[in-house]
């Protein structure tokens, strides 16, 4: 009875180990699970806000090169525009440079995005150079499965890996510096054989200055490099999504593990109220039987009291 009476108060038929040695050890793997799973979503959260936050940077990057290419178009032909015109666009893209510059250096809390494992300083200087490292930022999201929650801004801000590329890492000179490699006006480095390198900062700041000096053919150099940055910001996005689309898939998956488990474990740990009050109906019933027949079988007397 004291037994049942415990049950129907806590409404577990396990309360100690020694209830159910075998169901105790599986309702602490259970719990342990659940804690881990519950980390690990927490992991995966914060990932997510931080890939979000890097697509809404890399969407307004693309803005901007969508709209330098508009310009560069526009003022790229000797009779669709004029000095006076030139000089008051290229105001335009100065403006559109510092968004660029402000949205690189996009930061959540006091930890910028783009920055690699320098998340303390901005990755990207008033000039437009590049000043963090290539770091990824793993996460563990589920057992044993990690997941970059940041894109380094070289890669972001750049169509060519910094390994791969056949001039200074930086990657921020004008063009003007690159110009004895590409002689040939193909998109190719001649000495090393490999595609130009493309940096969003380096052709904003082209296409300012072809507008300054009102040299066209520099201006018509850009768009087909503002295609190629485009293209890469756009390929950007996709991978932040895809790591953004295996993060939602993970946290339902661990979703549903949970609830598999709170499943075992209430049929493990919970009590079967319908059968507890019934045995504890029966046990009572028993009880005052068995003390019924304890008092008619022991009959006190005054003789037994003198005793």
């Amino acid at each position: 009875m004291e037994g049942l009476q415990n049950q129907h108060a806590t409404l577990k038929k396990l309360n100690t180990p020694s209830d159910d040695p075998v169901g105790a050890s599986k309702i602490l793997e259970i719990r342990t699970d659940k804690m881990n799973n519950d980390q690990y979503q927490m992991n995966a959260k914060l990932a997510e806000t931080f890939l979000e936050n890097s697509d809404h940077a890399l969407a307004e990057l693309s803005d901007i090169v969508v709209r330098a290419k508009e310009i560069a178009i526009g003022q790229s032909s000797g009779a669709s525009s004029n000095d006076d015109t030139r000089l008051g666009v290229a105001e335009e893209v100065t403006q559109l440079f510092q968004q660029a510059v402000t949205a690189a250096n996009r930061r959540i809390g006091d930890r910028y995005l783009f920055g690699g494992y320098k998340t303390n300083q901005p990755p990207i200087d008033a000039e437009g150079k590049y000043q963090g490292d290539d770091g990824l930022m793993m996460v563990e999201i589920a057992r044993d499965v990690f997941l970059s929650s940041n894109i380094p801004g070289f890669e972001a801000f750049n169509t060519q890996p910094r390994k791969s590329m056949a001039y200074p890492p930086q990657g921020m000179e004008a063009a003007t510096d690159r110009a004895p490699a590409e002689a040939n006006g193909t998109g190719q480095n001649i000495a090393e054989g490999q595609a130009e390198n493309v940096n969003v900062f380096d052709e904003l700041q082209n296409l300012r200055i072809g507008l300054l000096t009102g040299d066209l053919d520099a201006i018509r150099s850009t768009l087909d490099r503002f295609d190629q940055m485009h293209g890469k910001l756009v390929s950007m996005r996709a991978k932040v999504g895809s790591r953004i689309h295996g993060l939602q898939s993970t946290g339902q998956s661990l979703e549903r593990h949970n609830l598999t488990n709170a499943h075992l474990g209430s049929s493990i740990e919970d009590a079967d109220m319908a059968r507890v009050v019934s045995d504890l109906a029966k046990e009572e019933t028993v009880f005052r039987s068995s003390l019924s027949t304890s008092q008619k079988l022991i009959q006190p007397t005054l003789l037994d009291f003198l005793k």
